[in-house]
């Protein structure tokens, strides 16, 4: 996979990298979305809890695209959005 795509699926860029058709790419846009938020909601319900739904979209994709999460794992999301919140607290 190239930079291109990864850049596209964590919202860095909105650029179609050459090969990959725009439909495609947004539906694995979503799907990282999707595990993100689902992984994160589960370990931190409190604060799922305390924003309504278009925090929770910006906190979310913001995390996506900022983070320098690079497992294939959504399990080792945890640690890495901890370090993101301690950042962007900062």
């Amino acid at each position: 996979m190239s930079a291109g795509f990864y850049d596209y699926v964590r919202g860095r860029s909105d650029a179609v990298p050459p090969g990959y058709a725009e439909a495609g790419l947004k539906v694995y846009r979503y799907l990282v979305y999707l595990g993100a938020s689902q992984m994160i909601e589960s370990h931190f319900p409190a604060l799922r809890e305390a924003l309504d739904d278009a925090q929770w979209r910006f906190l979310i994709e913001d995390f996506v695209r900022k983070s320098a999460w690079t497992s294939n794992y959504y399990a080792d999301l945890v640690e890495e959005f901890r370090a993101y919140l301690a950042r962007e607290s900062a």
